[in-house]
């Protein structure tokens, strides 16, 4: 059983899953709302919308598509994208490549249960948490 983070973005799902295999690695796929089977005809504008975008790297998943609804898109709230990892110079590269552009909400850096945290909210308005655990010995 697993767990896959589905976000939305309000147009900008092609850029912003183009950077994050960037920063993660990793096969991504990418499917335009015009790749849509079937002759229901799509909202104006919406061709090059992102109808499902998937990007596979290690054991992790994480998938997105644009709304149609562009206009009235919200910036996520109340959730993270958590990215844990036991290599810290990992942690911190990932870290520091998601808030590039973004909003630092929390720096990276030593805690109670962890050697390296940091919480950011990236360019494209994705929360994350990422985690730098200790390898166990």
């Amino acid at each position: 059983m697993s767990f896959t983070p589905y976000l939305n973005f309000g147009g900008n799902c092609r850029e912003a899953f183009t950077r994050y295999q960037e920063i993660f690695g990793g096969e991504l796929s990418i499917m335009a709302m015009s790749d849509m089977p079937g002759d229901e005809p799509l909202p104006e504008g919406a061709d090059n919308l992102v109808m499902n975008a998937a990007l596979k790297f290690g054991d992790h998943l994480l998938m997105a598509s644009d709304v149609f609804d562009i206009d009235n898109f919200g910036a996520m709230q109340y959730m993270y994208v958590n990215f844990t990892t036991t290599d810290l110079d990992q942690a911190e590269r990932v870290f520091e490549a998601l808030a590039d552009g973004g909003k630092v909400e929390m720096p990276m850096g030593e805690t109670f249960w962890a050697p390296r945290f940091g919480v950011t909210v990236d360019r494209f308005g994705t929360p994350w948490m990422v985690n730098g655990e200790a390898a166990e010995e």
